[in-house]
């Protein structure tokens, strides 16, 4: 594979860009998760001392290895102080790559809950709140929080034994709660195959009622009836992944027809081998299929990847030219679930962007 072109990597580093689908845990930085370590005297809950140590411990072997290192990421958020860096070292990380606009997903259940730490729900929304707005403040970005259930918490038995309802209602209620402070959505993430999403048709009921969007993770580890499930059952406004629709043509035109944009993140899916190569991956023939499609990163850490990177993907691997990636750029603008003025500027902030480099073509060229 030939190196993208000088120009070519300015201009993607220098596109304006959204991003819909980042864990906000899977987000964090080795130099934070150490700073969070000291803070707390757990250090030795790291198998280093050092980023450049935790960025090899960070390198992903197994979704085993994973799991691990995001339950401790997770175990290291104890206060409304830690939240609230988080959320402004993550940007920090927008800026530096030119991200405008981030909705995150976060996992309050597992904090308040899960984990017995002693966190409050205030604490958490307190705290991002304090984070995103000095960001805010410092680095001109937007954050948007999607609160998710996480599936495989509602299976306490690990399997379709027992459906326990309470993940879900009590995520809904702090989603509900959150809205005054940037949750925008409610999701659900985690393994599909035990956790089918027709379990938790109820709660996605209940925000549909309320009003608040629905962006459920579905057909990344399971196939096509996941996604189905999803449009289908739990409202889906959009979907998180999405991928395995291209198994099912009769889902792909509906999902073309019914406009629903896929939250895609390739190198993800490469990663946790849903495909074992970008020559497999179906980004492009959704795209041409009439599918809405998006490109996001997913857990950037973990996977050494970030959103810069993922669009050097679409050059590098799918032939995506300079129009096609601002076309892609803008279907995440466009599809964000920002409150209307919000979106409005900064569609129109990007708009100008394009705007300007048309005219600097033409101005070159002696036009």
């Amino acid at each position: 594979m030939d190196p993208l072109t000088p120009e070519l990597e300015h201009f993607i580093h220098s596109l304006p860009k959204a991003e819909l689908h980042v864990h906000l845990e899977g987000a964090i930085e080795p130099e934070t998760v150490l700073t969070l370590a000291q803070r707390h005297a757990m250090e030795e809950r790291l198998p280093a001392r050092d980023a450049a140590g935790l960025r090899q411990w960070f390198s992903y072997r197994d979704f085993g290895t994973f799991l691990e290192i995001y339950m401790v990421i997770q175990d290291l958020l104890r206060t409304r102080e830690d939240f609230a860096l988080i959320a402004y070292e993550n940007g920090a990380d927008m800026a530096r790559q030119n991200i405008c606009y981030r909705e995150l997903t976060f996992t309050p259940y597992t904090h308040v809950h899960f984990q017995r730490k002693g966190v409050r729900i205030e604490d958490i929304l307190l705290g991002l709140e304090e984070g995103r707005q000095r960001a805010k403040a410092d680095f001109g970005v937007e954050m948007r929080w999607v609160f998710d259930i996480s599936r495989n918490l509602s299976f306490p038995d690990n399997g379709m034994l027992r459906y326990d309802p309470e993940p879900g209602i009590r995520t809904l209620d702090y989603a509900l709660q959150g809205r005054d402070y940037g949750v925008v959505a409610l999701g659900i993430g985690g393994y599909e195959p035990t956790a089918p999403g027709r379990y938790f048709r109820a709660v996605f009921d209940a925000a549909q009622a309320a009003g608040l969007p629905c962006v459920p993770h579905a057909g990344e580890n399971d196939g096509a009836q996941s996604v189905w499930d999803a449009i289908n059952l739990l409202h889906a406004d959009r979907v998180g992944h999405g991928v395995r629709a291209w198994e099912d043509p009769t889902l792909v035109r509906e999902l073309a027809a019914r406009r629903i944009p896929l939250e895609i993140c390739p190198t993800s899916n490469i990663q946790l081998k849903v495909y074992p190569a970008y020559a497999d991956h179906p980004f492009r023939r959704l795209d041409e299929a009439g599918v809405i499609v998006t490109v996001n990163s997913d857990d950037p850490p973990l996977f050494n990847a970030n959103l810069t990177q993922e669009y050097r993907v679409l050059a590098q691997h799918f032939g995506y030219g300079k129009s096609d990636l601002v076309r892609i750029a803008r279907n995440a603008f466009l599809h964000s679930l920002a409150e209307p003025g919000t979106k409005a500027r900064l569609l129109a902030e990007f708009d100008a962007w394009v705007a300007a480099q048309e005219t600097g073509k033409q101005e070159a060229a002696g036009v």
